[in-house]
C-alpha cells in the first residue's frame, strides 16, 4: 500500500486490525469528525465522504467488480469498478487510486474527477445505510487485472448494452444507479458518444 500521512497513521505493524475511521461531513462536503466505519452506517446513517471509481478499456467498456461474498455490507453484489472511503485527511483522488490498487491490482492509466454526489440508500438486505457525500472518478485502466479475492469476487468489462441487460437480470449494489447517472457526463466524455454512455 502506498504511504501516506493519511495512510500511516491506519497501517498496522503487529497485524491486528484497527478501527476503520470514516470522515464525517456536512450536506456542503466539509468536514465535521470522524465515525468508526460501522457505526457510520447503522441506520440512519451518518453522512459521510466517500467515492466512485469507473474505469474503462480501449473499446469504452465498463469495468464491473462483484463484491466478494465475505463483505459484511453487500456481499456478493455487482457494483462500479471500485468505491470506498478515504480514510481522515486523506484526499478522496489518493483514496480512489489506493483502493483500485488493493482491490484489483491496478492503477488506472488514468484518472479525473467527475464531479460528487450526495445520497441516501438503506440497504434492505444487511438493515445498513448508505449516507454518503460521494466523489465520482473516471479513468482507464489498460494494465491486466489481478483482484484481491476477500475483496474481489468477479470481474466483467461491460457495454452500455450489456451493463442495462446484466443489471436487469443480477443483483447490483443499492448505489450503483446514482453514482453511474451522477458521472455520466464525464464517461461521456472520456469514451465519447459512440460509446452509449
Amino acid at each position: 500500500m502506498p504511504i501516506t500521512p493519511a495512510t500511516a497513521t491506519h497501517s498496522s505493524s503487529n497485524g491486528t486490525a484497527e478501527a476503520i475511521l470514516l470522515e464525517l461531513v456536512d450536506e456542503d462536503g466539509t468536514t465535521i469528525g470522524t465515525a468508526e466505519k460501522l457505526t457510520a452506517h447503522q441506520p440512519p446513517g451518518q453522512l459521510h465522504r466517500a467515492f466512485s471509481v469507473f474505469l474503462f478499456d480501449e473499446r469504452g467498456r465498463l469495468l464491473l467488480q462483484q463484491r466478494a461474498l465475505g463483505k459484511y455490507h453487500s456481499p456478493g453484489v455487482w457494483s462500479n469498478t471500485c468505491c470506498g472511503h478515504p480514510y481522515p485527511g486523506e484526499a478522496p483522488f489518493a483514496a480512489a487510486a489506493r483502493r483500485t490498487f488493493e482491490e484489483l491490482g491496478v492503477s488506472p492509466s488514468l484518472l479525473a474527477e467527475a464531479g460528487t454526489v450526495r445520497y441516501n440508500h438503506p440497504d434492505p438486505d444487511s438493515g445498513l445505510v448508505e449516507q454518503e457525500f460521494n466523489h465520482l472518478f473516471v479513468g482507464m485502466v489498460q494494465s491486466a487485472l489481478r483482484p484481491d479475492p476477500e475483496e474481489v469476487g468477479s470481474t466483467a468489462f461491460v457495454s452500455a448494452a450489456e451493463l442495462a441487460e446484466r443489471h436487469a437480470g443480477d443483483p447490483f449494489s443499492a448505489w450503483f444507479m446514482t453514482v453511474l447517472d451522477s458521472a455520466r457526463p464525464a464517461i461521456r466524455e472520456l469514451t465519447g458518444e459512440a460509446a452509449g454512455w
